[in-house]
């Protein structure tokens, strides 16, 4: 019988999919290879795997919390449902002629992504709401009616409507859709009212194109999923991780899949904020590095930081501007082609480039033996000495030395006269240098000097990579939790059912109305506890509030967050005060004699976070027995050098250990390097800092 104190979760990332139970306070968890062509064979493996190891059937779990990269590649390559969007008259190639931005400005040759759906598939309607919401234009039913039946004689499964300013105003967008749901009862409709109800055309059109893009594809997924747990004998109530953060429910994901892009790696932002609460941690840099990406975001105050915007299915080398903007509340990351699975080259330029393509786990590196021929970050790994061919993944996956050398020798080594090894140690210093890079610019964008940072290192491959880049960061204090390697699962379950409800109103302070700002956030209020309710009917709710503010004229806003005081009793002085505060902390100063405007409200709904005790630093007691040795390549010393291997299962709190030395563990390996000592915490994370 399903027990509550039992729950699953699942992460489906681009090459393991991770699968945690826990079973009260134990955990047990499993690391099987994703199989692309139907994903629920893996999780089904996951499960029966953690089931048997907890000595329980499947029919006791009480709760399953899924996340899922599905989405987002199915927008990276393109393969989704036939989608037909709907516009206003004149607004036809909106999210082809993009915005004015140019990501790389001096490049003479760029060329722009193309937009998710050609010309073709665009479809306009005679109607106009202006900005304040009035009706200049109004929509006629049979315009509709027979645009209805040009979209059915064309074939399309799934349907996005975008009209300009329906977030104001959004009685022309339902009216497309009931006559829609009435002509053609078999194809799906998203609504950017209800999609993302925000300004800026560009994004907000792009953002429901692509939730209708996914809709059936997902829906057919998660429909599947669901009969096949069924069929194992699970019972238990099925929720998805959205990329806010959050948990919503297996309805409200498949009407909204565009919520899950980014599900996984936010998943693990969640993760690192809860062992950052553990350890009064104000100041956190999450480093999440798995098959296919690696993924940095900044964590203050045990909160991750978190944007209105984020961009996928990047064309150029992961640079931002150059993908699909999509307008959903998102946890704020940098995420770069710098997985495990990462493939290297060398360009015209005779330089070893690492990413963004990726061998994923079919055929996987090159040391698994699938097939694959180019070199991976896992194959340099393996060379370097960082892995153990006999007990990578627990020794269900076995690696070949042999074969990882032979593909760093053909496509690096004989192109630049250099050795299987010094190829792999070029390999490896040019993918954590990416990542280093990618954590500087982001802690500079944010204004965060990152040596006051501690890191939190998860995912398969980043304990392996860790050690290095805090040495390239100066970031002096790493800690790796106990299950890293399946860090995002575990952070799924350790996630609050939320939801954030945002509406773009524009107002300026100047003319602050406090009635309709009560009003508005009431609306938003209910909202999004509606869709926690839809979750969980009894747990208590909690509300963050939240504007975006600019100076009038400016093109950006920033975040200000409210109390519920301050929600509710609405003041124009306090509101001004928060975003010169908050302003001049970004800048540096404010601007005097400029108005102040705000342009989009956030009302965010979530259950209570879990209760954390906090862990007491342990006092270093004794050394880690050392089960052998073996020689691994340190980056900073350039040379191979005897390391100690530690089983990191038999070290006790206060154990401690000397680098060079390799903590090992069935879902990845810690490498400290020669510059760094690590002692074992009480709660098993490993705390890594500078020697002496």
């Amino acid at each position: 019988m399903a027990s509550p104190s039992i729950r699953l979760g699942v992460d489906i990332g681009g090459t393991f999919t991770d699968v945690v139970l826990e079973v009260g306070t134990k955990s047990y968890s499993a690391k099987v290879l994703t199989t692309y062509a139907a994903p629920e064979n893996a999780i089904i493996d996951g499960m029966e795997q953690v089931c048997a190891k907890a000595g329980i059937a499947a029919s006791d779990i009480g709760q399953i919390i899924h996340g899922t990269t599905l989405a987002t590649n199915a927008l990276i390559e393109r393969r989704g449902a036939k989608t037909a969007l709907i516009t206003t008259q004149g607004f036809r190639d909106v999210i082809e002629m993009r915005t004015e931005s140019r990501f790389e400005q001096y490049d003479l040759n760029l060329e722009l992504p193309d937009p998710l759906l050609p010309r073709q598939r665009r479809y306009t309607v005679c109607e106009r709401v202006d900005a304040t919401g009035a009706v200049l234009m109004a929509l006629d039913r049979a315009e509709v009616e027979e645009l209805a039946d040009e979209i059915a004689e064309a074939g399309y499964d799934s349907v996005a409507v975008g009209l300009i300013h329906s977030y104001l105003n959004d009685a022309h967008e339902r009216l497309i859709r009931d006559v829609l749901t009435d002509r053609l009862p078999g194809v799906m409709v998203s609504l950017s009212c209800e999609v993302s109800p925000q300004m800026r055309e560009y994004e907000r059109f792009n953002t429901v194109v692509a939730n209708a893009f996914i809709k059936p594809l997902m829906k057919s997924y998660l429909s599947r999923l669901e009969g096949r747990l069924r069929g194992e004998g699970v019972a238990c109530s099925i929720f998805l991780m959205h990329s806010g953060g959050g948990i919503i429910s297996l309805e409200n994901a498949a009407e909204f899949p565009v919520r899950l892009v980014e599900s996984g790696p936010a998943g693990g932002a969640v993760f690192a904020a809860n062992i950052a609460a553990r350890y009064g941690l104000e100041k956190v840099l999450s480093f999440d590095m798995g098959g296919t990406t690696a993924k940095i975001c900044l964590i203050k105050n045990q909160t991750p930081k978190t944007a209105r915007v984020f961009e996928v299915a990047r064309t150029y080398r992961f640079k931002k501007g150059s993908g699909m903007p999509i307008s959903i509340p998102v946890i704020d990351m940098v995420e770069i082609g710098a997985g495990g699975g990462s493939l290297a080259h060398v360009d015209a330029m005779h330089q070893i480039r690492v990413g963004p393509e990726s061998a994923g786990s079919e055929p996987g590196p090159a040391c698994y033996g699938r097939g694959g021929d180019k070199p991976a970050v896992t194959d340099a790994d393996l060379v370097l000495g960082k892995l153990d061919p006999d007990n990578f993944a627990g020794g269900s996956i076995p690696l070949h030395a042999d074969r990882s050398a032979a593909a760093l020798t053909s496509v690096l080594g004989d192109v630049l006269e250099m050795d299987a090894a010094i190829s792999a140690f070029g390999l490896a210093e040019v993918v954590d240098e990416n990542m280093a890079n990618a954590a500087r610019v982001h802690a500079v964008e944010n204004g965060e000097d990152l040596s006051d940072y501690t890191m939190i290192a998860f995912g398969g491959a980043a304990p392996l990579h860790a050690g290095r880049l805090c040495e390239k960061l100066g970031v002096a204090r790493a800690l790796v939790p106990p299950g890293a390697g399946v860090g995002s699962a575990i952070g799924f379950l350790r996630a609050p059912f939320s939801f954030e409800a945002n509406r773009s109103v524009y107002m300026r302070l100047s003319d602050f109305d406090a009635d309709q700002i009560i009003d508005l956030l009431g609306a938003l209020k209910a909202e999004a506890t509606g869709f926690v309710r839809g979750c969980d009917a009894t747990a208590p709710i909690q509300c963050e509030y939240k504007v975006y503010m600019r100076y009038t004229g400016q093109g950006w806003e920033i975040p200000i967050v409210l109390s519920e005081a301050q929600a509710m009793a609405p003041d124009s002085a306090t509101f001004t005060q928060a975003f010169e505060e908050d302003y001049a902390k970004l800048f540096g100063r404010t601007v005097a004699g400029m108005d102040i405007e705000i342009t989009v409200w956030s009302v965010n709904a979530t259950t209570p976070p879990q209760d954390v005790a906090r862990i007491a630093p342990a006092a270093a007691t004794a050394p880690a027995a050392t089960t052998a040795t073996r020689e691994i390549f340190d980056p900073a010393l350039a040379r191979f050098a005897q390391a100690d291997v530690v089983a990191r299962a038999a070290m006790g709190p206060g154990v401690t250990v000397q680098g060079p030395a390799a903590i090992t563990e069935d879902e990845t390996t810690i490498i400290l390097p020669a510059s760094r000592t690590a002692i074992c915490q009480p709660d098993g994370c490993i705390d890594i800092s500078p020697k002496g």
